[in-house]
């Protein structure tokens, strides 16, 4: 299976580093070998239609080089779309950075490799928030798939749970905490008893934070994730445009500390009910909800089963690979049947 990966960075480096060290495994388990034909970073390409050596790229990037720099297969300045339109490959991963103004270029290069037939899996959240029900539709159109389990809860299977173990059931609501970073700032702010400020920092300084954290703290990236379960899981074909969104740069000391009183935590809420909305509130500290540091945790209210919560990291480059792999061994299975098909 022809792999090419868009957006070279932490996830697309992890992933590439778990193809080259599980080749094996995944012949032998799932009867396939991935070949990496093209790897694509902000400054330039590499592609080779007989495959790239994974070691040799990871090297270069190490090294704080592009890989673009590739001996004989690697051009400076080549951009993502031009390794698309010229490198036939099977699966497009698409990892380039999240931007929620305008999905780009993540949403270009989605709405390309579709139209080219190409199986896409994604990592990110910003052409999903604006435009998931065009893209599900264009897949279907084409008839590839088009998968993005690593897009909510990093690692943590919060999509495929809902979509393949639930079956037979109904979904009627979904509660939970899908952002690490605000999670942790809260976490931070009730055991510390310090402002958001200086949570913030803490989780800059650990790593958990980026150095412009504005997606985090003000709900977007929860909200984002809301979007994508509400079309994926729910069937309820909304946008960004249709959350309610508020973040925790209200959230005072003063605020936790009340809620301790009460035998609550506060928590950044992402919720799927009559509408779609983000905001601060009191969870119980015996709830499963009530996790601390950088966890996630997802409630799924379902018709017959009730409530079922899922736990579990919500970030991360090797975490998110894992997601990636784990929509691969979807699209062979599902696509090329588990016996026999496409096994280049």
């Amino acid at each position: 299976m022809r792999i090419m990966i868009i957006g070279f960075g932490t996830v697309g480096q992890a992933f590439a580093k778990i193809l080259s060290e599980k080749e094996r495994e995944i012949l032998k388990a799932h009867g396939f070998k991935p070949t990496l034909v093209a790897a694509v970073d902000s400054q330039g390409a590499a592609a080779n239609p007989s495959g790239l050596e994974i070691d040799e790229l990871l090297r270069l990037k190490k090294a704080k080089r592009s890989v673009g720099d590739y001996h004989s297969f690697g051009k400076r300045g080549m951009s993502g779309m031009d390794v698309l339109e010229n490198i036939d490959t099977d699966v497009v991963v698409e990892a380039t950075p999240t931007r929620i103004t305008d999905g780009e270029p993540g949403f270009s290069f989605i709405k390309t490799a579709l139209r080219m037939k190409r199986h896409v899996i994604a990592t990110n959240k910003g052409p999903l928030a604006i435009a998931l029900p065009a893209l599900m539709e264009l897949a279907e159109y084409n008839n590839v798939a088009f998968r993005f389990s690593g897009t909510v809860g990093g690692g943590t299977p919060v999509l495929d749970l809902g979509k393949k173990c639930l079956l037979g059931d109904k979904i009627l609501s979904i509660r939970g905490i899908l952002n690490g970073t605000s999670n942790y700032i809260l976490t931070r702010m009730a055991e510390g008893n310090v402002p958001m400020e200086t949570a913030l920092k803490e989780a800059q300084a650990a790593g958990y934070a980026e150095a412009d954290p504005t997606y985090d703290i003000k709900g977007i990236d929860t909200a984002c994730k809301l979007i994508i379960m509400a079309n994926w899981l729910m069937g309820r074909y909304v946008t960004l445009r249709d959350a309610e969104i508020e973040g925790i740069t209200e959230v005072t000391p003063k605020d936790i500390a009340e809620a301790r009183e009460k035998g609550c935590n506060i928590k950044l809420i992402g919720s799927i009910e009559d509408k779609i909305g983000v905001h601060p509130q009191l969870v119980e500290r015996t709830h499963p909800l009530s996790v601390s540091g950088t966890l996630n945790a997802v409630t799924f209210k379902m018709e017959y089963a009730g409530e079922i919560t899922i736990v579990g990291r919500g970030a991360g480059g090797i975490q998110t690979a894992g997601a990636v792999l784990r929509d691969l061994i979807d699209i062979r299975r599902t696509v090329f049947g588990t016996q026999g098909g496409l096994t280049r």
